[in-house]
């Protein structure tokens, strides 16, 4: 039997959050419309609907950071990376960036899970190695402590 997640709500909320994103790449608009969309046609009580949100518009306000933070650790420019990988870094770059409180190997390990779901095979092996470089400086003192 797999042990329970200790938030899976927040696992639930990233999942969803993750098919926000794809959407918004993909079409552009206003995040706070995809939120609205999400909250209307998706099953959200079974998520963390609070952190969705917080999640998706805080990759909308730090994207060029985000962005920034990502560019040293990719073979290619962000547009270029496929979308699921792109949204799935995206959206960890922005937990370990901004979220101190969730603990860096949550943050990569759901990322991973979501890329090995919903990304290309292989991706998801990408994404690891990527996000373990922006965790290597961004949480420098949570690995050390380790």
């Amino acid at each position: 039997m797999k042990p329970s997640k200790p938030f899976p709500e927040r696992a639930r909320a990233r999942r969803r959050a993750l098919q926000a994103l794809y959407q918004w790449q993909i079409g552009g608009g206003p995040m706070r419309r995809i939120i609205d969309q999400f909250n209307e046609e998706q099953d959200m009580a079974i998520a963390d609907g609070a952190y969705f949100s917080e999640l998706l518009l805080g990759v909308e306000q730090h994207l060029e950071a985000i962005d920034a933070a990502i560019l040293p650790f990719v073979d290619r420019g962000i547009e270029e990376i496929d979308a699921i990988e792109r949204a799935t870094l995206r959206l960890a770059t922005f937990e370990l960036l901004h979220r101190l409180d969730v603990p860096f190997r949550v943050v990569l390990n759901e990322a991973i899970d979501l890329a090995k779901d919903f990304g290309a095979e292989g991706g998801h092996t990408y994404v690891n190695g990527v996000l373990d470089r922006i965790a290597r400086g961004a949480r420098q003192a949570e690995q050390q402590a380790r």
